[in-house]
């Protein structure tokens, strides 16, 4: 993607921004500066920072110290509106539209007064289409968004924040959930959007990406900025360097050593459900092998890692762990060992409000390790809780603290933790990793990569369930795609590429 023809004056200023929560300081003196025409990258660790410069920026939150400036004038603080009214729109991650309206209702959602007796559909119709002409953004007004993809659900939170007459966007992890062709389609659009005056902050934890699509850079590490540069002058290695301090190796997989006994089976599977569901799903899981499931998110991910961790039953079909039937009964699969990391590390995986050292052993604190009756053996679960925080590198205010006190990757390292150290040693029979390294930083990724690596070489079958198709690649043994509920069959990762990955998980027969 070509840059801007020199620096024109800045259409975005920050100078000094600081933002404490009690006795953390998030934001630190930040000083950053975007032109016209301009990608910036915004890149950091979990809990850098970015989120809070950003809420900032948007309104949410009110900065202690320092100014932003929006085409020369002073932005007032604390509100969202404002920040809309000067041209900043932000495209979240998760997405924020209503699946039973249609494509122009959500666009208009929220640009006109409730009191007003009719809406102006046919005028804002025409400009709708004049922006998605303009940007290249092609959508059908009428279509109901439930019925639309997530490549072009994201289209459609572009032109919202465009049709406010956007000229700065914040685009938060934008290719988080999209197959590798919506990618590509997703930074043409960014091209034709640069090359009409659009500013844009880019933040994303790829840093492949990050290279390919941004002009400069700038890195945040414990709430301070640590390094700008053009795009041109650094390379991955670097990049990951600034937002983690040190040097950061990716694991290097090497193949499975041997594939053992079938660990669990489905056969002709199908899971109802009303928003996800399995039709006619078969899988072998293997020992010392990892099977890697690729997939845009909402296509039965979840209702596949529901039933092997025995939150749903079939409807139909056979599951089997070894040779018994697989129950529905979570505490019996933990008994027989198998270990969950959820995809919500938030709302299922942890209880934020209880401390670190009870999310530790909340899946076995019934196990006479660490009761005594309807007694908790608290010595023996804190200790523990500091082996799994040893040896996994939770970091915190330790084990007293609420575990939503964590940032989002030690958090991850928390549950990791859990799944795989057993307090006998045992090493998990099946591991059901679904979205592990989700909106984690390079270092939190290589570290939880690395411990998913030494369980399928320990013994361990591991599926992995993942929206990260390099994460597919790096880490299957054997690959899968699920497209709206059903799964291919696993071939060998050698047997994939690329395109065939991104063609299946779109639903294009093979």
């Amino acid at each position: 993607m070509s840059g801007p023809a020199g620096r024109p004056d800045a259409v975005l200023r920050l100078t000094g921004i600081s933002k404490r929560f009690g006795a953390l300081l998030a934001n630190d003196g930040i000083s950053l500066e975007l032109a016209q025409g301009e990608v910036l990258a915004l890149l950091g660790e979990n809990g850098a920072g970015k989120s809070t410069l950003v809420s900032i920026l948007f309104g949410h939150y009110r900065a202690d110290a320092g100014q932003v400036e929006v085409f020369g004038r002073p932005l007032p603080p604390g509100q969202p509106r404002a920040a809309l009214a000067t041209g900043i729109g932000m495209v979240h991650q998760h997405f924020a539209l209503a699946d039973n309206l249609s494509v122009l209702d959500n666009v208009l959602m929220g640009t006109e007064p409730l009191w007003r007796p009719f809406s102006r559909r046919a005028a804002a119709r025409a400009r709708l289409m004049e922006v998605a002409r303009r940007f290249g953004l092609a959508v059908e007004p009428d279509a109901p968004v439930g019925q639309l993809s997530v490549g072009e659900r994201q289209r459609v939170e572009i032109l919202k924040a465009l049709y406010r007459g956007a000229r700065i966007l914040i685009l938060d992890e934008p290719t988080a959930v999209l197959t590798p062709q919506e990618s590509e389609a997703l930074f043409a659009t960014l091209g034709q959007m640069v090359a009409q005056g659009l500013s844009i902050v880019f933040i994303s934890h790829k840093l492949p990406e990050v290279l390919r699509v941004a002009h400069r850079v700038a890195v945040l590490r414990a709430g301070r900025l640590v390094a700008q540069a053009p795009i041109g002058e650094v390379t991955q290695a670097q990049l990951a360097r600034w937002m983690v301090g040190q040097d950061v190796a990716l694991p290097d997989r090497s193949p499975a050593r041997s594939r053992g006994a079938v660990a669990c089976r489905l056969e002709g599977v199908h899971v109802t459900g009303e928003r996800e569901r399995l039709v006619d799903a078969s899988l072998a899981l293997h020992a010392g092998e990892i099977t890697a499931i690729a997939g845009v998110s909402g296509n039965g991910q979840l209702a596949l890692a529901e039933l092997l961790t025995g939150l749903r039953k079939p409807a139909a079909g056979r599951a089997l762990l070894g040779e018994e039937p697989l129950r529905a009964q979570p505490a019996w699969l933990v008994r027989h060992g198998v270990a969950r990391i959820p995809e919500d590390r938030h709302g299922t995986a942890l209880i934020g409000d209880l401390p670190v050292w009870e999310n530790a052993v909340a899946e076995r604190l019934r196990s006479r390790m660490f009761a005594l009756g309807p007694l908790v053996r608290r010595a023996a679960a804190r200790a523990h809780a500091q082996r799994i925080a040893d040896d996994c590198d939770v970091r915190g205010a330790g084990l007293d603290a609420p575990a939503r006190a964590l940032s989002g990757g030690n958090m991850q390292k928390l549950v990791l933790g859990r799944a795989l150290l057993a307090p006998d040693g045992a090493v998990p029979r099946l591991i059901v990793a679904h979205q592990p390294t989700w909106g984690l930083d390079v270092g939190a990724v290589a570290a939880i990569q690395r411990r998913l690596l030494a369980a399928r070489d320990a013994g361990a079958a591991v599926l992995l369930l993942s929206d990260d198709l390099d994460e597919v690649l790096a880490l299957g043994d054997r690959i899968a795609v699920l497209h709206a509920g059903r799964l291919t069959p696993a071939r060998p990762a050698a047997g994939w590429t690329r395109e065939s990955i991104g063609l299946a998980m779109a639903g294009a027969a093979e």
